[in-house]
């Protein structure tokens, strides 16, 4: 249902927490990372709140996080799809314009018979990584196409194509996956033939040049996208909102969805710091917490488990700044048995004076199933969020 003409101003303030990646399984050995943290203060918000699961996407259905990221944001994702490319190109302010390819690239480890072996190239730290991207900004020349890289952070790098005749409707050359070659680009439609056959080109060169590399010898490109305009959240919900976040892309998505982007803070506490520092500006608040996700990914059960805890030690002082609603929950989940993104519902928490409360006392996968919000589509949230903080008129008569 379209809320918009619903929507009021209420002089409420909604703060989102995202912990990238927080959903997990639990198996024979031990909980969720969640399960197994120690979190008395979400455990708290969840005691006197509700709780319950998400599914960012759909049953089944393994997201990505701009789709995830969307969904909490309110917007189907199944209606509102965006590319890596282009939710990286506006967190690092590389303007697209109509015409552009631009997708998400990773350094990348291959072996010497070609297969991946690290999709990471062992996190690579910036200023390696910097010089990486340098030498292929020297180096790669096609015919009739400006190419624009720009590093993100670690391995991450922009990739923007920019000439005549392309289309973005391209397929991933990152596998996803170890022990298996790079994928070769492919068409998606009549129109994007041009676009695949520079994409081979450039991976062709770019394999070039770096070889002999020890940790980034490849470059893995997913996401293609080109330029993309979203309704903003002031449209849709009468909000101001914020967002506090550290990674390029994450910054990028919130832009897309019209949120004011705040200087980027050094660690959590600083990114707590912006929140007490604008509180009066906004209100709406996107926090968003990425180590989850990197320890998940990485398969490290005990440091997902870490990351979860450092985030918990904040919660204080973000409901001390007097928030109307505060929600807690991720994009997807990461298990760290997986090291990947997963299908898995995400466990949720909604914690204010008009939430109400349900039976939970602690905040984890198994015990949110239980909860009164029930099994959902992320996308949910949003509403639900905006009536607990009055932000929704009455329907009909």
């Amino acid at each position: 249902m379209d809320v918009t003409p619903l929507v009021r101003d209420a002089g409420t303030k909604i703060v989102l927490v995202v912990m990238d990646g927080l959903g997990g399984f639990a198996d024979a050995d031990h909980g969720t990372e969640l399960e197994e943290a120690d979190t008395p203060n979400l455990d708290r918000l969840a005691a006197e709140g509700c709780t319950g699961l998400g599914e960012p996407v759909g049953p089944g259905i393994t997201p990505g996080s701009g789709p995830g990221h969307l969904g909490l944001f309110g917007y189907d994702p199944l209606e509102y799809e965006l590319g890596r490319g282009a939710l990286s190109a506006a967190g690092l302010d590389v303007e697209l314009k109509p015409g552009d390819v631009a997708a998400r690239g990773n350094l990348a480890t291959l072996d010497d018979a070609g297969n991946v072996v690290d999709r990471r190239a062992g996190r690579i730290p910036d200023d390696e990584a910097a010089e990486v991207v340098d030498r292929l900004r020297d180096g790669v020349d096609i015919a009739g196409i400006e190419v624009a890289l720009v590093p993100e952070a670690q391995h991450r790098v922009l990739v923007v194509l920019r000439g005549e005749g392309l289309d973005a409707r391209v397929s991933d050359t990152d596998p996803q996956a170890t022990g298996v070659p790079p994928l070769s680009p492919e068409a998606k439609a009549p129109e994007a033939e041009r676009a695949a056959e520079v994409v081979a080109e450039f991976d062709s060169q770019v394999r070039k040049l770096l070889a002999g590399e020890p940790k980034a010898n490849a470059l893995l490109l997913r996401g293609f996208d080109s330029h993309r305009e979203l309704p903003s959240m002031h449209q849709r919900y009468g909000l101001t909102p914020a967002a506090v976040a550290i990674y390029p892309m994450y910054r990028g998505i919130a832009r897309l969805v019209g949120m004011e982007v705040l200087p980027k803070a050094a660690d959590l506490d600083g990114q707590v710091a912006q929140l007490k520092e604008h509180w009066d500006r906004f209100d709406y608040f996107f926090l968003h917490h990425k180590y989850t996700d990197s320890a998940g990914e990485d398969g490290d059960f005990d440091r997902k488990v870490a990351a979860i805890e450092t985030l918990d030690a904040v919660v204080p002082a973000i409901v001390d700044l007097g928030p109307d609603v505060v929600v807690v929950t991720g994009d997807h989940a990461t298990p760290s048995q997986m090291a990947a993104h997963s299908w898995h519902p995400v466990p949720a928490l909604m914690w204010g004076e008009r939430v109400g409360r349900d039976g939970t006392e602690r905040f984890g996968e198994r015990w949110c199933a239980g909860g009164a919000l029930g099994l959902r589509p992320t996308k949910d949230l949003m509403p639900i969020a905006l009536a607990a903080a009055g932000r929704l008129a009455k329907y009909g008569a």
